[in-house]
């Protein structure tokens, strides 16, 4: 179901708990099998029918009142456990449970906007993969579309639920790839939003203050702007949001969905200026095919715009990942600490130091860490020697300003409207295995904060979903969601999975 679709069964006299009901019944069914929600809202009934008592009093309700939605796991949920996909934060694998006393304030909005929260979704250790959830205490998660492929990560369980239909929507959270991976993935649209859009305040960090997002994931581009719109803006919670007052579009995210948005428009196609890694030839292909369908709807699309411009110089990927540059998460330490103080004073972890204490057995940072990686950063070693003090962020700082003038320039100069890439360069790899997703958009506009929009554009021959990532300047979400609408329209290429109870 779409959000209208939901629109029409309330109008029919279908009450939320209903609908609600009907949801759980589905999850019941299918999660089993697929994974994708590991701790369920006891409450989602009684939320339910408080929306009904308030449809039946006569109260003028928003879009997403009653809807069931799920939220990621690391996004807090009073009441409800925060296990960042690791067992020693998780009670029921012989951990310690971190209950939050208070939402986080994407949570606190999808609530107050009257939405049903069923559970949370499943996540990797420390959201620290953008390809899967393999190595969570509750075990991996499925890929709704092609359960044999990689599901994509972090926001894994998230982009299954709404895949496999056990959710209308899903809330998903990004540092490097982990809503732009997921979604397209599984063939779904995604909103990785610009930096400070949305408040990250409440949400288990790997980078809060300089490139964690927090975005929907969705069936169409309409249910990803309206949830959008219930999202984005200030909050003191989150003082960065700032950068965002007067930012937000007149007529909401939704304002600007157009079948005839991709007229007239000047969009950049992918190439080595943008990052020396090409395309397979399967991609290639179904990239072609994309390119005459956006043609045909009247855009005029310009070939690797920034060749010559020294962008794809800019990244530093850090050795042993797939062109993964961590600049941005040297205060990775410095966040968590922050995060858990929020937490409360009745949290089982207060403190990034009895973070360290409770996790130390599997140090994140230790040799076989998932987060290892990060002593390639040389600003990383204060951080974590004082994570109480703000972090040395000038090579990130670097990087980002270098992101933005390049990109400012080439839009400029070849008077763009907008990237679109295919937003993974390959088909995705078997689900076991060590091979991980290969995008061509993470990392690039993380560090720059630039926003994405994600949408089905087809399948490989092998079944898996081939996706389109739409990029922009600085708040120029409600733009990228019109070109998104548009080319979904034209084309409508998302097919629902065939699923299989366990």
């Amino acid at each position: 179901m779409t959000l209208a679709d939901v629109a029409a069964a309330f109008a029919r006299g279908v009450t939320a708990e209903a609908l609600a009901t009907a949801f759980l019944d589905r999850i019941a069914t299918y999660n089993p099998r697929y994974n994708a929600l590991i701790v369920m809202n006891p409450d989602a009934l009684e939320d339910a029918r408080a929306v009904d008592r308030r449809r039946a009093a006569g109260e003028a309700l928003g879009p997403l009142a009653g809807v069931p939605v799920v939220i990621k796991d690391t996004m807090d949920v009073a009441g409800l456990p925060s296990t960042a996909g690791w067992h020693f934060l998780s009670a029921r694998s012989g951990g310690v449970d971190l209950i939050p006393q208070t939402d986080s304030p994407v949570v606190a909005r999808m609530r107050a906007a009257g939405c049903v929260m069923l559970g949370k979704t499943n996540v990797p250790v420390l959201s620290a993969t953008g390809s899967h959830a393999n190595d969570s205490w509750a075990g991996p998660t499925l890929n709704a579309a092609a359960p044999d492929r990689l599901p994509g990560g972090s926001s894994a369980g998230t982009a299954t639920a709404v895949a496999a239909s056990l959710a209308v929507l899903g809330l998903a959270e990004e540092t490097g790839g982990s809503i732009q991976n997921p979604a397209s993935a599984q063939g779904l649209v995604g909103v990785k939003p610009t930096f400070a859009l949305v408040p990250n305040a409440g949400v288990v960090p790997l980078a809060g203050s300089t490139r964690d997002v927090v975005g929907p994931i969705a069936r169409c581009v309409r249910d990803a702007a309206l949830t959008l719109d219930v999202l984005a803006g200030y909050t003191a919670e989150d003082p960065k949001t700032v950068a965002g007052i007067g930012r937000r579009p007149r007529g909401g995210y939704a304002g600007r969905l157009d079948p005839e948005a991709l007229a007239g428009r000047r969009l950049g196609l992918y190439g080595p200026g943008w990052r020396d890694r090409p395309l397979s030839a399967a991609c290639t292909a179904l990239y072609g095919r994309a390119q005459g369908e956006l043609a045909a709807r009247g855009a005029t699309l310009v070939e690797d715009p920034f060749r010559d411009s020294g962008f794809a110089a800019i990244g530093r990927p850090v050795a042993g990942l797939d062109h993964y540059d961590a600049r941005g998460m040297e205060g990775v330490a410095h966040d968590l600490d922050q995060y858990l103080r929020r937490l409360g004073p009745s949290a089982a972890i207060r403190s990034f130091a009895d973070f360290a204490a409770a996790t130390a057995a599997e140090d994140a940072f230790g040799p076989r860490g998932v987060l290892h990686f990060m002593h390639q950063l040389p600003q990383f070693a204060g951080s974590l020697a004082d994570p109480t003090a703000p972090p040395d962020l000038s090579d990130f700082l670097a990087a980002r300003e270098a992101y933005l003038a390049t990109f400012a320039d080439v839009m400029a100069r070849h008077g763009l409207d907008a990237l679109v890439f295919p937003q993974m360069r390959d088909a995705l790899p078997p689900l076991h295995g060590s091979e991980t997703i290969h995008e061509t958009t993470v990392c690039e506009i993380n560090i720059a904060g630039l926003p994405g929009v994600t949408v089905p554009a087809g399948a490989y021959p092998c079944g898996a979903p081939f996706n389109l990532i739409f990029v922009g300047p600085l708040w120029s979400e409600a733009d990228l969601l019109g070109l998104a609408y548009a080319y979904e329209s034209a084309t409508r290429h998302r097919r629902a999975p065939h699923l299989a109870a366990a």
